[in-house]
This record gives structure tokens, sequence and C-alpha cells, in this order.
């Protein structure tokens, strides 16, 4: 979290960089964001120009849901598009997988106003990921310190980078970010080459109990079919998007993604 830096943030004529924001993804170039995202590493589906932009579309992501997008892009002098990263004006802290609640008590109880903030992830998701997209540190510093002055233009009380990965963090910690930890726990094939292989990595009592529920679902007749891409029918997603919304009645309350989303 960081408050908002001294100084322009729209003009580097050393570098020869400029900073603007853009409230949509209609206004940048789907090519050269998904170049920036692909240069960080592993392709992560949830800094693609589809996803943010099909969230955009179906109103999942909009002002009126609390989630006001600001994207900064970094630009070179002839227009090319060098750093990149999803930004959005919060008018709370729903949706974020990152819960700051007692913060924004906090702060409200010692006079000050928490919204809005501002938000670099991806919405509705607490996989890991980048969020400054760049390869070069240099930018991705250029775009932490963009981040911190445009909080202080548009009158955040604070700026958030969530599920960042490893070289974003050092980029915005030597700008004076902090770094907040949390933990997560995620599943790794340790050169398992069949399920059998796995379960007989667990301990009796674990591997015990997959089995029975796997013979559950085998008795109550239930075949699992995979289906990709153009193969899913508009069935399949009005089944999908009936099984999200109970999912969501009762877990946390209204799924935060449209019907229109998934189409």
């Amino acid at each position: 979290m960081a408050q908002g830096a001294e100084g322009p943030a729209h003009k580097d004529p050393t570098a020869r960089l400029s900073v603007r924001t853009v409230s949509s993804m209609d206004e940048i170039d789907a090519a050269q964001w998904d170049q920036l995202a692909r240069s960080t590493g592993a392709y992560n589906p949830f800094t693609s120009y589809a996803f943010l932009h099909a969230l955009e579309k179906s109103k999942s992501v909009a002002p009126q849901a609390g989630w006001a997008p600001l994207h900064c892009l970094l630009e070179a002098d002839d227009g090319a598009l060098l750093g990149g990263a999803p930004l959005y004006a919060k008018g709370h802290s729903q949706g974020e997988y990152i819960f700051d609640h007692h913060w924004a008590d906090a702060f409200e109880r010692a006079g000050g106003r928490y919204y809005p903030k501002l938000l670099g992830a991806a919405p509705f998701t607490p996989v890991p990921g980048p969020r400054l997209l760049t390869s070069d540190m240099a930018h991705k510093r250029a775009l932490g310190a963009a981040i911190m002055d445009i909080t202080k233009q548009i009158g955040a009380s604070s700026a958030h980078i969530n599920f960042l990965q490893e070289s974003d963090e050092t980029a915005l910690t030597a700008l004076g970010y902090l770094a907040r930890r949390d933990r997560q726990y995620h599943w790794f094939n340790r050169g398992y080459e069949s399920f059998d292989d796995f379960l007989a990595a667990l301990a009796s009592r674990k591997r015990k109990a997959v089995k029975r529920e796997r013979r559950g679902a085998v008795e109550n007749g239930i075949t699992i079919k995979r289906f990709c891409g153009d193969q899913i029918s508009e069935r399949e997603w009005d089944a999908f998007w009936l099984f999200y919304q109970d999912t969501g009645a009762r877990k946390w309350g209204t799924p935060y993604l449209t019907r229109s989303f998934f189409r």
C-alpha cells in the first residue's frame, strides 16, 4: 500500500516516456497489451486483454459496481506501448479476496475517508500473476511511480497491488510501497503419472476418504464430460450460471460476474 508521491507522473523527459490513464480496455491495442502480458513470464489468462475486456463489456466491472477502470499505460514517444497496469478506483473492498475492512474502519475512525482507493488487480480472482505488465524493471518502477501519483490526483486514500509476482514486488518496494503478507495453498503435480500415484502419496486416512467420495459419485450415476471453447453452448452456460449463483448465495452473497460475461 502506498500514498500518493510528490511530483508529476505524466512525463519523464530523460527516459522519453509518458504515462496516461484510460477508462476502458477499448482504448488499448489488444495485441500490444497481450504481448506485454506474455513478456512477464508464463501466460496468465486473468491479465489477458480478452478477460479484462469481457469484464467491462459485460458490466461485471463498472463504476456503478464500485469498480471504475483507470488503466495505466506507459508509452514511448512514438506511441508504442511499453508497459501497462490494470487499475480500478474502488468504492468498496468487495471482490478482491483481500480483507482490509479493519483498515478502512480504523482509517475512518481517525477522521479519514478510505474510499475511493486505487487497486491494481485481476478482478474477482486470488490467482497470483503479473500486475505491472512489462519485463523491464525500469519500466515497472515507472509504472509504480505513476500509480502513486494517480492515487494523489484522484484523491484516493491509498494504492493497493494485490496477488502480484515477485519482480513486481521488488520494483514497488524500491519505491516505498509496503509489502503485505498472506498465505495460499497450491497443489503441484509432484511427478504423478496417474491418479493412483497421487493417492499413494497421501496418508492412509486421506486416501480412504478420497476413494470413498469417488465411489459415491459413481454409485449416484454421475459422469464427467469436458468441453472446451466453442464446444460450450448457451445451454451449458445457463446451467453453469445457475450453479454459480447458487454457490455465491451459499458462500458470500451476490456473485460478481454477470451472465453476459460468460457469453
